[in-house]
């Protein structure tokens, strides 16, 4: 199992175009989900998120509604407030949870989130290998660019390629 950032960086971009093409393959072919599911959770479980962190390191939150409700609430503040505080827009112009390049999400208090307990769904939902909405089909298009940054997603996916014989 890979864990180390540098390592999981240099693979995931080595094998990019492999993981893109392994995104096709389960599109073309069938499989069965229970076991790749199974295999996520193997991963997920033999891998502590909370020494590494670094999706909310890398990655953009584009909050929801209800996500924005339920932490303004958490933190006690209006909508407004937090609306203000802590999002802005991104390069595309959604608005997303306010980031620094050398400590990531606002929220990111060395390798915790301060706000946990009320963390957006997407967060709660990372790496998506395991939850998420709909069969991990319509969830690969995100794990090819999450496999140069999370070991998760890195590990799940060469389990992935090894259960369905995939040609590489």
């Amino acid at each position: 199992m890979v864990t180390d950032l540098v390592q999981i960086r240099r693979l995931g971009e080595m094998k990019r175009e492999e993981n893109s093409r392994f995104r096709l393959f389960l599109k073309r072919h069938s499989y069965v989900e229970r076991k790749l599911k199974k295999l996520g959770e193997e991963v997920q479980d033999a891998i502590d998120c909370t020494i590494c962190a670094n999706c909310c390191k890398v990655a953009f939150v584009q909050p929801t509604e209800r996500d924005i409700e339920g932490l303004a609430k958490f933190l006690s503040i209006s909508r407004e407030r937090f609306l203000q505080d802590y999002t802005m827009e991104d390069k595309d112009g959604d608005r997303v949870l306010k980031r620094t390049n050398a400590a990531g999400c606002v929220f990111l208090s060395g390798f915790d989130c301060t706000v946990y307990e009320a963390r957006p769904r997407t967060c709660e939902f990372f790496p998506h290998v395991v939850k998420g909405e709909g069969p991990i089909t319509t969830r690969m298009w995100e794990l090819v660019d999450r496999a140069t940054y999370c070991p998760i997603v890195y590990n799940s996916l060469e389990a992935f390629k090894v259960e369905t014989k995939f040609q590489r």
